[in-house]
C-alpha cells in the first residue's frame, strides 16, 4: 500500500495522474489506430464500430457501479491502515464483478440481432456492426473483474501495476489489430471482427497478469475464495455507492442512443462523424480524466484518516490543474477540429459533420473538467448521489428538448450540440452547489474533525 496521507497533496495528484495518464495514453492510442484502421474499410464499417461501441457505455456504467465503490471503500480502509477490512472488500467486488460479467455476456449475446438493426442506418452498417460485437461482448465482460482489479489497487495507492499490465495488453492489441484486420501474413482478412478479437485476446492477456498482483506473498489484497461468497451487508455498501456512479454513467449512453437515433435520418456520414468526434473527444480529454480517477483515491485516503484540511487541498489542487488543462485543450480544437477528424475519414460529409461537432462541443471543456474532478470528490466522500442528481438534471433539459426539436420540419444535428453544450455549464453550476454542501456536511471547517458517513 502507498500512503497518501502525507506529503504534498500536489505531487500525489501529479504521480498518480501520470500512471494513470500513461495507461489511458496507450488505451486511447488502440482505439485511435483501431478506428483508423477500421476506417480504410469504410464509412459503413466506421459507422458500425461506432455504434457497436456504444456499448462501451454500458460497460463504463457498470465498471463505476463496481469500481467507484471498491476504489472509495478501500481507500477507506487504507487511510485508516484496516488490512482485514480492505481484503474483505476486495474479493467482495471480486465476486460481484463476475456476476455482473455472466449476465452481461448473457444478455448482450441474446440481443446482439435486435440492437444492431435499430440503431443502423442501413444494412451494410448493420452487419459490420454485428461481426465486431460478437467478439466484442466477451471482451466487454472480461473487463469487470479487471476493472475492479485495477480500482482497489489505485485504491491502496498503487498505480503502477495497473499502468504496466494495461500499458503491455494495448501494445499487444494494437499490434495484432491490422494482422487480423486485413489478414496480413495470414491471407484471411477478418474485418470489423478483427479488431475486436484482438481486443479480446488483449483482455484476457491483462486480466491473468494482473491476477498474479493478488496472490504473492507481499499483496496487501489477495484472493481469497471463500471470501469471494455473497455478502449482501458488504455489496449494499459497495453499491450504495458504486450505483449512482454507475446511473450517471447509464445516463451518458442513453445520450449517446438518442443522438444516434436523431442522426439517423441524416445517413451514416453523421453518425460516423459523431462517432469520430466522440473517439476524438475520449483522447484529448485523457489528462483530466486521469486526473479524475487519482483525485478520488488521494481524497479517499485522506477521508478514511480524518483529515479535513487535505481532503480541501486536493478539489483545489485539482480545479486549478483540470481548468488549466481544458483551456488548452479548447484551443487546440478550434485550430485543428478539420484536421483532428481527417485523420480517420477522407469521406467530407463525415469531416464536415465531425468537424462543426468538435468546435460547439469545445466550449463545454472547461465546464466539463471541472465535473469530472467534483464527481471524484463525491466519490471521494463516499457519497455519489449529487453527482447523480447533476447529470439527471442535464439529461432532462437535453434529451427532452432534443426529441421535440427533432419535429420541426428545419431540425439539423447542430441544435443538438448547442443545446448539450449549454446545459453541460448548467451540470456544473449544480454540480459546484451540491459539492459545497456536502463539503460542510462531512467535513465542517478546514480544522474540524470530519463526520462519519452514515452520519
Amino acid at each position: 500500500m502507498k500512503d497518501l496521507t502525507t506529503g504534498p497533496v500536489s505531487r500525489h495528484l501529479l504521480a498518480t495522474t501520470g500512471f494513470m495518464l500513461v495507461m489511458m495514453v496507450f488505451q486511447t492510442l488502440y482505439f485511435l489506430i483501431d478506428l483508423y484502421w477500421v476506417g480504410r474499410l469504410g464509412t459503413a464499417a466506421v459507422a458500425g464500430v461506432s455504434i457497436a461501441g456504444q456499448l462501451s457505455f454500458i460497460v463504463l456504467a457498470l465498471g463505476q457501479m463496481l469500481g467507484v465503490g471498491a476504489t472509495t471503500l478501500i481507500s477507506h480502509a487504507s487511510g485508516r491502515r484496516d488490512a482485514a477490512e480492505a481484503g474483505h472488500l476486495f474479493n467482495q467486488a471480486i465476486g460481484l464483478s463476475l456476476a455482473t460479467a455472466l449476465a452481461f455476456l448473457v444478455i448482450g449475446l441474446a440481443g446482439l440481432d435486435a440492437y444492431t438493426r435499430a440503431m443502423s442506418a442501413d444494412a451494410a452498417t448493420a452487419a459490420a456492426a454485428r461481426g465486431y460485437l460478437v467478439w466484442f461482448i466477451p471482451a466487454m465482460a472480461l473487463q469487470f473483474p479487471l476493472g475492479v482489479m485495477s480500482a482497489a489497487l489505485r485504491g491502496t495507492g498503487q498505480f503502477r501495476a495497473p499502468m504496466i499490465v494495461s500499458t503491455v495488453s494495448v501494445t499487444a492489441n494494437m499490434a495484432l489489430a491490422p494482422v487480423l484486420i486485413f489478414g496480413w501474413g495470414t491471407g484471411r482478412p477478418l474485418g470489423v471482427a478483427g479488431a475486436a478479437i484482438s481486443s479480446l485476446v488483449s483482455i484476457v492477456l491483462a486480466v491473468a497478469w494482473l491476477s498474479t498482483h493478488f496472490t504473492g506473498p507481499g499483496a496487501w489484497l489477495r484472493f481469497a475464495q471463500a471470501d469471494v461468497r455473497p455478502r449482501l451487508a458488504a455489496w449494499r455498501r459497495l453499491l450504495g455507492i458504486g450505483l449512482p456512479a454507475g446511473f450517471e454513467f447509464a445516463m451518458m449512453a442513453l445520450y449517446q442512443a438518442v443522438v444516434y437515433t436523431l442522426a439517423r435520418p441524416f445517413g451514416a456520414a453523421e453518425q460516423a462523424g459523431f462517432g469520430i468526434g466522440m473517439r476524438v473527444i475520449q483522447a484529448t480529454f485523457m489528462p483530466v480524466v486521469a486526473l479524475g480517477f487519482a483525485v478520488a483515491p488521494v481524497a479517499g485516503q485522506n477521508v478514511g484518516a480524518r483529515l479535513a484540511g487535505r481532503v480541501r487541498a486536493v478539489f483545489r489542487d485539482a480545479a486549478l490543474m483540470a481548468t488549466t488543462a481544458m483551456l488548452v485543450l479548447t484551443a487546440a480544437v478550434h485550430l485543428w477540429a478539420h484536421g483532428m477528424v481527417q485523420l480517420f475519414t477522407a469521406d467530407p460529409a463525415v469531416v464536415r459533420a465531425g468537424t462543426m461537432y468538435l468546435q460547439i462541443i469545445s466550449w463545454t471543456f472547461v465546464a466539463s473538467g471541472m465535473v469530472f474532478v467534483s464527481s471524484s470528490m463525491f466519490q471521494a466522500l463516499g457519497n455519489t448521489i449529487p453527482s447523480l442528481l447533476a447529470s439527471a438534471l442535464r439529461m432532462a433539459i437535453l434529451i427532452v428538448p432534443a426529441l421535440l426539436l427533432s419535429r420541426h420540419p428545419d431540425f439539423r444535428m447542430t441544435w443538438v450540440w448547442i443545446l448539450s453544450a449549454a446545459t453541460v455549464w448548467v451540470q456544473l453550476g449544480l454540480c459546484l452547489v451540491l459539492l459545497r454542501r456536502e463539503f460542510t456536511r462531512r467535513l465542517g471547517t478546514a480544522a474540524a474533525p470530519l463526520v462519519p458517513a452514515g452520519a
